[in-house]
C-alpha cells in the first residue's frame, strides 16, 4: 500500500523550532522526488520546500534560511527542519511525493501553530 505519513507536528512559541517527518511505504522512495507543502486557515496550498531523487533542494522565499528539507533514502523518510518560526508559519503541513507519469502522492497532514 502506498502511504505518506506526516509526525512531528504541534505547538511551538514564535522563535521555537520543530522538525516534521514523513514516512513512505510501498514506493521506491530513493528515486522519488519528494516536497513539503502548506496550507494555511483560508489559503491555498503552497510548496514550502522539495528535494529531488538526486538530493537537489529549493525552498519557497518565506522560509529561505528558517527551514531545511532533507531525506534518508535508507529509513524512508523525509524531514522538514523548521527554525526560527513565526505565527505566519502556522498551517496544515503535507507531504508530497512525485515521480513523473505517476500521480503524485499526498500525506494526510500534520499541524503545526506557532503561537504564544
Amino acid at each position: 500500500q502506498v502511504q505518506l505519513v506526516e509526525s512531528g507536528g504541534g505547538l511551538v512559541q514564535p522563535g521555537g523550532s520543530l522538525r516534521l517527518s514523513c514516512a513512505a511505504s510501498g514506493i521506491i522512495f530513493s528515486i522519488y522526488n519528494m516536497a513539503w507543502y502548506r496550507r494555511a486557515p483560508g489559503k491555498q496550498r503552497d510548496l514550502v520546500a522539495a528535494i529531488t531523487s538526486g538530493g537537489s533542494t529549493n525552498y519557497a522565499d518565506s522560509v529561505k534560511g528558517r527551514f531545511t528539507i532533507s531525506k534518508d533514502n535508507a529509513k524512508n523518510t523525509v524531514y522538514l527542519q523548521m527554525n526560527s518560526l513565526k505565527p505566519e508559519d502556522t498551517a496544515v503541513y503535507y507531504c508530497n511525493g512525485r515521480k513523473v507519469p505517476t500521480a503524485p502522492i499526498w500525506g494526510q497532514g500534520t499541524q503545526v501553530t506557532v503561537s504564544s
